[in-house]
């Protein structure tokens, strides 16, 4: 067989199995979605998602991309988020990054790749604020592993400074975030341990109190109102330049002339 034939044939042998163990499969699959689970993984052919995590159909929302990165102007990653979030309610959100990441070790090197340069500066950028750290260790192949590591633990940061987690975190339920290894010699997912107060200790900056101080701020050096959640926000009001905000700005372009 060529081709994707082997591909065809190994999805009829996987329904022939399904329908044998449970008739009624594919018909409970068809009535719609609900993972408790989001995985941001790697894009490496070596992580299959659902066969680490012993998870099957219908149990967890993936998105995967090269390093497993969480970047704030992706509207792939974000979309994902949001959906997965406020629509699934997802209970826990998991980076998974692996030992042995061809992203992370090219991110590390001083070579050009092409168009996959601009990717991995996000990696550099992990680099050089923990560059202390990173350079202590002597030997490469620990420094690399360090490195993912570090790479996990910053994407959950990232993560945590998104509007979709911060408003997540004023409901009654908001989803645990979780900073994964998987060990591709081992087999086996390591746990970082990604405290709940790195994510706590981002929300004077990122969050909603941050969002309320720049307001304060603002009102005392303009002397006018720049109020938030029950009133109007900051774009909303006079900016400080005495102008109009950009609403009132496209409502007097939609005016007739």
């Amino acid at each position: 067989m060529k081709g994707i034939e082997p591909i065809l044939e190994n999805n009829r042998k996987w329904v022939e199995g399904k329908r044998a163990q449970d008739p009624d499969f594919f018909n409970r699959l068809a009535n719609g979605q609900q993972p408790k689970y989001l995985f941001i993984g790697c894009s490496d052919s070596r992580v299959p998602a659902s066969a680490i995590t012993g998870t099957g159909p219908g149990e967890m929302f993936v998105h995967r991309n090269i390093a497993n990165l969480v970047i704030h102007t992706d509207y792939n990653l974000l979309s994902v988020l949001q959906y997965a979030v406020e629509v699934l309610g997802v209970e826990d959100i998991m980076v998974v990054g692996h030992y042995g990441c061809g992203g992370v070790a090219a991110a590390a090197s001083n070579k050009q790749y092409g168009l996959i340069d601009g990717w991995l500066t996000n990696i550099r950028d992990v680099i050089r604020v923990h560059e202390t750290e990173f350079l202590r260790i002597a030997d490469e192949e620990a420094r690399l592993r360090r490195l993912v590591e570090l790479n996990v633990i910053e994407q959950v940061r990232n993560l945590a400074k998104t509007n979709i987690i911060q408003n997540a975190r004023k409901g009654p339920k908001p989803p645990r975030l979780h900073g994964l290894v998987y060990d591709i010699k081992e087999g086996l997912l390591k746990d970082l341990k990604v405290e709940e107060d790195l994510i706590v200790e981002l929300e004077h900056i990122y969050g909603r109190e941050a969002i309320n101080h720049a307001a304060e701020v603002l009102e005392k050096e303009t002397g006018q109102p720049t109020l938030t959640d029950d009133k109007p926000t900051l774009t909303d009001g006079p900016t400080p330049n005495g102008k109009g905000s950009k609403k009132e700005g496209q409502e007097l372009q939609n005016q007739p002339s």
